[in-house]
């Protein structure tokens, strides 16, 4: 058994959340979509430091996890968010920092 199959399954996908989004050029990929609204993958690296490639290997983690979506388009892809998924994840980190009251527990 893994260690983190000791914990709620809430918490493992909020973890799994936190560490794709973990990311500056991930962060930075959903900036501007979110900016855009729609894009090629291609004018995305054109935006990011980064070659080819390895903004490919940042936009398979985004899909993979659900926060973007492609459309292929001959031989170019059209990227976009995924709405329904960034706001299940926006109220997963509400509710979970809700839940934190530090106001009371304060170190000195």
């Amino acid at each position: 058994m893994i260690k983190h199959d000791n914990f709620d399954t809430d918490l493992q996908e909020l973890a799994r959340f936190a560490k794709v989004i973990s990311h500056p050029a991930r962060l930075a990929i959903l900036k501007y979509l979110a900016e855009t609204r729609t894009c090629i993958s291609g004018d995305i690296s054109d935006k990011l430091p980064l070659s080819r490639s390895t903004v490919s290997q940042h936009l398979k983690e985004l899909r993979d996890m659900g926060l973007i979506q492609g459309d292929i388009d001959g031989l170019k892809i059209n990227y976009c968010l995924c709405g329904s998924t960034i706001n299940l994840f926006k109220k997963s980190f509400n509710d979970f920092f809700k839940d934190i009251d530090y106001k009371d527990n304060v170190c000195k």
